[in-house]
């Protein structure tokens, strides 16, 4: 298994330099696969994870999930279940030997038409959890993945075999040691899924006001068990979920912008600059004005895979 692991990840590396060449995260031709190449240790960057596969071809990568670490390399895989904001960082990387990942989003209904087909439960509702998990992968799921990855190499054939492909990797993941988790995004009424419309909603309405009672309706939950499964799956309360996302956002619009950072803080839903520019700090590890120009002194810093 170690033999056919090893010259799977040599063949999927091959593909990922042919297709990247330089340094950075870029798409490719599958809309839903994406390749990312890095020279040296990169981080900490921010971001929002969707629904996706991740995984590391070579080096070695860490994500933070509010204070909880995820590390994975090569003999792993991460999935995210739901839109989660998180804090990655490559670990392990170099000239000679660069960091190689790819990542592969998904969508619920994706996933409900894998259950389906395959009769895998798609009615049973499960107890929420985490929302990210990493496990070890496996010869027949990476071999699906390498063959959605060659795929670029035949272009004309994508549109009818991508998708059969990536129905393929989805039943793979379902299969694994917590493909549960990923099940319950797709099973209507379970908690998971309710918890992912709130935080759609969140994340349409970041800079407004949260209404607890709001949200609590939206999961048709009480406010006790909303802010309960919420937890157990973001690893956070729903208003640190909307501060990340505020925070995210801010700094964004800072680095893409020539905008003040009192102005940038009314228009992500703060009402006091002061205290957008203290919870700013305690993420980024500076004031706005010196972590932007940390930044732009600093032009590699991009989100990674």
């Amino acid at each position: 298994m170690f033999e056919q692991l090893y010259r799977q990840r040599v063949e999927l590396a091959k593909i990922i330099e042919g297709h990247t060449g330089k340094d950075g995260t870029q798409r490719t031709a599958i809309p839903s696969l994406f390749f990312s190449r890095y020279s040296d240790e990169s981080g900490p960057v921010y971001g929002v994870y969707k629904p996706a596969l991740c995984i590391v071809v070579q080096g070695m990568k860490e994500v933070l999930l509010s204070q909880e670490l995820f590390r994975y390399g090569p003999a792993d895989y991460l999935v995210a279940s739901v839109n989660l904001p998180i804090t990655g960082q490559v670990t392990e990387a170099s000239a000679d030997v660069p960091y190689l990942a790819l990542k592969l989003e998904f969508t619920p209904s994706e996933i409900l038409e894998v259950l389906r087909e395959f009769q895998m439960d798609a009615e049973k509702k499960e107890n929420a959890k985490r929302g990210m998990y990493v496990s070890n992968i496996e010869p027949s799921l990476l071999d699906a993945v390498t063959r959605l990855a060659r795929l670029l190499d035949t272009p004309n054939d994508i549109k009818v075999l991508a998708p059969l492909i990536v129905k393929e990797i989805i039943y793979r993941v379902l299969q694994g040691d917590h493909g549960g988790i990923l099940k319950q995004i797709a099973i209507a009424g379970s908690s998971t899924h309710q918890i992912s419309d709130v935080i759609g909603h969140i994340m349409n309405n970041y800079e407004k006001s949260l209404k607890i009672e709001e949200l609590a309706e939206i999961a048709n939950m009480s406010v006790s068990s909303l802010h309960r499964h919420f937890k157990e799956i973001t690893a956070m309360s729903p208003i640190q979920f909307q501060k990340q996302l505020r925070l995210q956002e801010a700094r964004s619009l800072l680095l893409s912008e020539s905008a003040d950072a009192a102005d940038v803080a009314f228009r992500v839903g703060y009402e006091s600059p002061s205290q957008f520019s203290r919870e700013y700090s305690r993420m980024f590890g500076l004031p706005p004005k010196e972590d932007v120009k940390r930044v732009r002194d600093n032009t590699d810093q991009t989100i990674n895979l």
